[in-house]
């Protein structure tokens, strides 16, 4: 009989049963690299402080402006950056273009006390994966770093209705754009990849919201207010 192979007792990463212990070394997971960018100093020690407090998060850098935002980013691409709208020199929606030049994977959240929309839409079609005002709960905000490092988009409540609403509004501009090209509603419920009863629920609201009796109408309100453009 060919004898098995032994193991020492207390050799290192076993017990002295031959067990593995409990002491062996697992891989730390990388931590999520932050940066703060926000014009009050205030608000910024308070964020420091509470993600100084969080494991698995480190801070990086902290920036006045959005053009030392923009510089910090550059040199230390961080994972997620927290950011302020209105600062100094650039704003955020303009530093958050910039920096998605520089790493389109980054996660950028708008931390902001504005609630207007075009700052929501611009914000969003800057690259933010993020929209919160500021008076989130301090304590939520590793939370939000956490939720968009894992691929999740965060939108203040408030502020979801109304992006809901300008995609409503969106896709029956589509609409028009369609049946200006001659479409029926079934081929328009093709391309867009709905139904053709949401196509009809579109139009209808279209005319009813324009007070008129026909789609060709709608076309040159449309056409003339500049929301489509016939090629």
């Amino acid at each position: 009989m060919t004898d098995r192979p032994r193991t020492a007792p207390g050799a290192a990463g076993t017990t002295g049963t031959g067990t593995p212990s409990a002491s062996t070394d697992q891989p730390k997971a990388e931590p999520i690299r932050v940066l703060i960018a926000d014009d009050h100093a205030l608000f910024r020690h308070g964020l420091e402080m509470v993600l100084n407090e969080e494991d698995g998060i480190e801070l990086v850098g902290q920036a006045s402006d959005g053009a030392e935002a923009v510089q910090i980013f550059s040199e230390a691409v961080p994972d997620v950056v927290l950011m302020d709208i209105r600062m100094p020199k650039t704003t955020g929606i303009e530093a958050a273009r910039q920096m998605k030049e520089v790493a389109p994977s980054a996660k950028i959240v708008m931390l902001t006390i504005s609630d207007e929309e075009e700052d929501l839409f611009e914000a969003i079609r800057a690259g933010a994966s993020g929209y919160l005002l500021k008076d989130i709960p301090l304590d939520e905000v590793a939370e939000a770093v956490r939720s968009v490092y894992g691929g999740q988009s965060l939108i203040n409540p408030s502020m979801a209705g109304k992006l809901l609403t300008e995609f409503a509004t969106l896709a029956r501009r589509d609409v028009l754009r369609l049946v200006a090209r001659g479409m029926n509603n079934r081929d328009i419920a093709k391309e867009l990849f709905i139904s053709e009863n949401t196509v009809k629920n579109h139009v209808r609201n279209i005319l009813e919201k324009l007070q008129i009796h026909s789609r060709m109408e709608a076309v040159m309100i449309a056409v003339r207010e500049k929301l489509i453009e016939i090629s």
